[in-house]
């Protein structure tokens, strides 16, 4: 647990929550504030500042546990669909720097809005883009 660490005070019970799951792992819980209703939030009880620090087996974990949590979503709450985001660093949206994932039911006429403009690679600009990147996967 880290001082001042908003999910460590609630994995810890020192603030409310609105907890659908817990496990020795993992707490899922309701968005406080939700993109769309039944909007969750997985949190690992082990704090990891983003998925750099987070264990390979608490991730795998995680994901066990959010394929559950979008099964009961989309079962309870009859959504059209079902996003799955998580976000790490300040620029790519991370705003509670202790690792989480957020299951996000999806309605057709919701609010939520993911997108960006497509780009392109310039011609050979992918294939060695692919090789660098297979090199340093293979190394980690």
């Amino acid at each position: 647990m880290i001082n001042n660490c908003v999910f460590c005070s609630i994995i810890g019970h020192e603030i409310p929550s609105a907890t659908i799951y817990e496990d020795e792992k993992v707490i899922a819980i309701l968005d406080i504030a939700p993109s769309a209703k039944g909007h969750t939030v997985l949190i690992p009880k082990n704090h990891s500042r983003d998925i750099f620090e987070l264990p390979e087996e608490e991730a795998a974990h995680i994901f066990t546990v959010a394929k559950k949590i979008a099964g009961a979503l989309k079962e309870e709450l009859n959504c059209d669909g079902i996003n799955i985001l998580q976000n790490n660093g300040k620029t790519a949206g991370q705003t509670v720097f202790h690792f989480h994932v957020h299951v996000i039911p999806r309605y057709e006429d919701d609010t939520v809005k993911l997108t960006w403009t497509p780009g392109e690679y310039r011609e050979g600009e992918m294939q060695k883009l692919a090789e660098t990147l297979t090199k340093k996967v293979s190394e980690l």
